[in-house]
Formats: structure tokens, sequence, C-alpha cells
């Protein structure tokens, strides 16, 4: 049995993949989908389905958190006309973040990370950031990553390609569908 134990905050199956088998080394790993800036809700289920076939697939625990879209909306609807990457992603990033290092606490976890970093379009650096000091408030410890490095987005789009996973082409928010 590996000595600690992290839960991984996945956005979706396919950026939940190598991030997974990158931390399997040393973790012992609990997905954890809690993604309120999914939408349409049609979308938000789609990508749910794809995390239990991982989870399923490679009987990984898997936690699934509360849609709060209404409190997705109220915490982004004055920044709806920001660019992708702008004010309104690192409020997004912050909200998943707090509610994943929430359930860290609830369920004894040390460690926190996200699947987030995987992506080509989001910022390592500030969701590093901002991980880092959602943990120090809460006594938990957030495993930086910049799991686009060494070819991470490529490893996981193969990896979701040989899976025959559902592959997005958005974010997930309303606003970045433009």
């Amino acid at each position: 049995m590996k000595e600690h134990n992290l839960l991984l905050h996945v956005c979706c199956a396919t950026c939940s993949l190598h991030p997974y088998f990158l931390l399997r080394k040393e973790y012992s790993i609990k997905f954890y989908f809690y993604n309120p800036n999914i939408h349409p809700e049609k979308e938000y289920i789609k990508r749910l389905e794809g995390v239990k076939f991982v989870a399923e697939k490679y009987k990984i625990p898997l936690i699934i958190g509360k849609y709060q879209e209404d409190k997705w909306f109220d915490l982004t609807k004055s920044l709806k006309d920001e660019p992708e990457g702008g004010k309104r992603c690192n409020i997004c990033f912050k909200m998943r973040l707090e509610e994943t290092s929430k359930m860290a606490k609830k369920e004894n976890f040390k460690f926190f990370t996200t699947t987030l970093s995987v992506s080509p379009h989001k910022n390592a650096n500030i969701i590093n950031k901002i991980g880092k000091s959602i943990a120090a408030k809460n006594n938990l410890n957030f495993y930086e990553a910049n799991f686009k490095k060494k070819d991470g987005f490529k490893k996981t789009i193969q990896k979701s390609k040989e899976l025959n996973l559902y592959r997005q082409n958005y974010c997930g928010c309303i606003y970045s569908i433009r």
C-alpha cells in the first residue's frame, strides 16, 4: 500500500488519464468530479459518464460533487465577457479547488491536486498558486503540477483515443463555447 493518498479533482475523462497514470506510482488516488462550470447540463452528464467509465475501468474510487451551477453563475456572471484564460477562469479554478480541499479534509486526505493543468489552454502557474493558497489555509498539501509538460497533453489524448473516450472542444463554461 502506498504511503500517501491523494484526492484528484478531474474535469473530464480525457484529462484524467495522464495525471492518474503519473500519480498512481506514488499515491493512492481517488477521483473527485466537481465541475459546476460545465454547461449545458447534457455536456456535464456526458463528461461525468466518461469519468465514471475511466474510474470503473481502472478501479479508481470516485466521489461525485454536487452540480452547483447557480453558485458558479453567481460567481462568474459579472465576468462573462472576459476572454478565455482571464479573471473568470481564476474564479472558476478557485471555486473548484476550494471544494476539492473541503472534500479532501472530509475524506481525510493529506494531498489534493487537479487535472486542469494538463490542458494547453490552462495556466499551470495560476492553478498551482491558487491550489497552494487553499491548501495552506486548510492544513493540506497541494501537489503542484504542470501535467502538460513532457508530452503530458499528447499522452492523455493518445490514451483517450485508445479508449474511444468522448473529447469535448471547449472547457465546459458556457462563455467559452463562443
